[in-house]
Formats: C-alpha cells, structure tokens, sequence
C-alpha cells in the first residue's frame, strides 16, 4: 500500500486510485487534519485500494470529516456512495448542478452505459446512492472546514463540465483542478486536454483558467496526474493547448468532416506534439491514456459545443 501514497507536504497525501487497475492515471488527495478531508475518492472499483489507504494513515470509519469531489464524472465520483458507507460521519461536498446526480444516480448511469457498454464495468463500476441529507452542495463560492482555521475553498470552474469546482488549500496554496486544466502526464511532463461531450465550451473553459490565475496557487494538483509547481506556465499551456484543438477541430467541422475523419486529421496534426504518444514512447503510457482521455472523446466533445 505505501508505493500507492505519496506525501506532498503540509499534512496531503496522494493516493494513486488505479481506475480499472492502471497505475499513475487517477489520483485522489487525502488531507490530514483535525477534519481529515479526501478529495477525489475515484471509481466505484477505487474504494477499497482509498479505504486501504486511509486506513495506513490512521483515518478509521469514524475519522473522516468530508469527500469532495471536483466534478460527477465518474473516474473522479463513482466511489462517492461507496465510501459515503464506508464513512457514515463525512459530509459529501459537491456542486449544486452535481448534487443530484449522486442522490440520484440512475439516469447518469444510464446514459454512462450508453457510451461505455459494457467496459463501464470494468472501467468505472457502479455509482451508488448517496443519502441526500449527507450532501453539501456549494454554488460560485463554497468553504469546507478543515480544521484549525485550515479550509478548503471551491470556485466555480465550468467548461470541461457544468458541475465542476476548484479547490484552494488556504494552508498549503494548492490548487485541486480536477479537469479544467486538462491532463498533466508525469512521465513526460505534458498537457493534453480534457474535453468530453456535452459540457465542453471553449471560452468558459479559458475563463475558469483565467480564475485559477487570479487564485496565484502555489502547486497545481492534477487528478491526471499528480502535482505542478510551474503553474503559470502549466496554466498557459493548458490554454494553448485547448485552443489549438478547439482551431483543428473547427477546421475539420468546417470541411464537412465526421468525427471519424475529424480525429484522424486531428492525430495527423498533432503527431509529434506528445512524447507520450510517440512512436518510440512506451506503448503502454499511450494505452492508458487513450482509456482515460481519448483523442475521439475529446474531438467528439469539441465538434458538439460548434454545433450547439
């Protein structure tokens, strides 16, 4: 269990959550405290390995204090119930536009199994119920309290899904992103975005980064994957990278392309961009990327918001 927590300082801890099993894809945040706090609990398949995990830093049954999720998609919510039942005194914070879904889940996963099939199984589980009277719905604005006049601070930060916040660490400055900036992959110290259908729209999106600027985070840290301490430049290229595929994208959309001519063009353009996709780069790094994040899902997300 100690090579899937990673300490980051200030009492926060990483916990590599394995969505279907993949390693350094889906990571959740434990912080320590007089109110221990677990951002991201993972997939419905991640509960166990994040029980485990707390449980070797000392946070039993009764000790958690809250679960905050960034958004309701599911490799960052679908253990929400789960771990709701396995710690019958947190508090479940989320958006108002998630909440709910989480109370209510059937028609999520209805339409998640339209898209999946039967890989959602083994991808992301099933999201069970969460009581309704358990969850803390936070709108522009939301405080969780950590503690010790420590608090978590949620911002509204729309564009890559309706129902998505950013969380600011008043001790440590860190700043949990969720998906608004898109994927940061540590091996090869990249962004790509994270643009999925039905949310996604361009310039909300640059305006929720233009939000976490004015934040001045000290660290950026990415549910995909992991911690950054250049955020200026990682805010900015997470910019520029979604502007260049929102412009390939539209170029496609404008010839009359469908999605699957779309993303062919969109892989033919961007080929060199990403070491994680090289030729030479470990085929492996590439195939849980594409599971998490695949080209085809975030053109498909892009070629929706220009024809909304």
């Amino acid at each position: 269990m100690a090579n899937l927590i990673t300490p980051l300082g200030h009492d926060v801890y990483e916990i590599d959550t394995q969505m279907a099993g993949y390693r350094g894809i889906t990571a959740g945040y434990l912080i320590l405290g007089d109110r221990p706090c677990l951002i991201e609990p993972g997939t419905a398949g991640s509960a166990p390995i994040v029980r485990d995990a707390l449980t070797s830093l000392g946070v039993d049954a009764a000790d958690l204090a809250s679960v905050v999720v960034t958004h309701i998609h599911l490799d960052h919510a679908g253990g929400v119930g789960d771990i709701a039942g396995l710690y019958p005194s947190a508090e479940i914070v989320v958006h108002e536009q998630g909440a709910r879904h989480l109370a209510s889940p059937e028609r999520l996963m209805r339409s998640a199994r339209m898209v999946f099939g039967d890989a959602l199984d083994t991808l992301f589980g099933e999201l069970k119920p969460t009581p309704a009277e358990r969850i803390v719905s936070v709108s522009d604005v939301g405080v969780i309290d950590l503690g010790g006049g420590r608090r978590l601070e949620s911002y509204y930060s729309p564009g890559h899904a309706r129902h998505h916040v950013g969380l600011l660490d008043s001790l440590s400055g860190d700043l949990y992103v969720g998906d608004a900036a898109g994927l940061y992959i540590p091996e090869t110290a990249e962004i790509r975005p994270a643009t999925p259908p039905p949310d996604f729209d361009l310039e909300t999106a640059v305006a929720s980064l233009d939000r976490f600027r004015e934040l001045q985070p000290t660290r950026l840290l990415f549910a995909h994957y992991g911690p950054v301490s250049d955020v200026p430049l990682t805010l900015d290229r997470s910019e520029e990278e979604l502007r260049l595929w929102v412009e390939l994208v539209s170029e496609a959309n404008d010839a009359g392309l469908d999605l699957d001519h779309a993303v062919a063009m969109v892989e033919d353009r961007t080929a060199g961009r990403y070491k994680s996709y090289a030729p030479d780069a470990d085929p492996a790094l590439r195939e849980k990327y594409e599971v998490l994040n695949s080209t085809a899902n975030n053109v498909a997300g892009i070629m929706h918001s220009l024809r909304a």
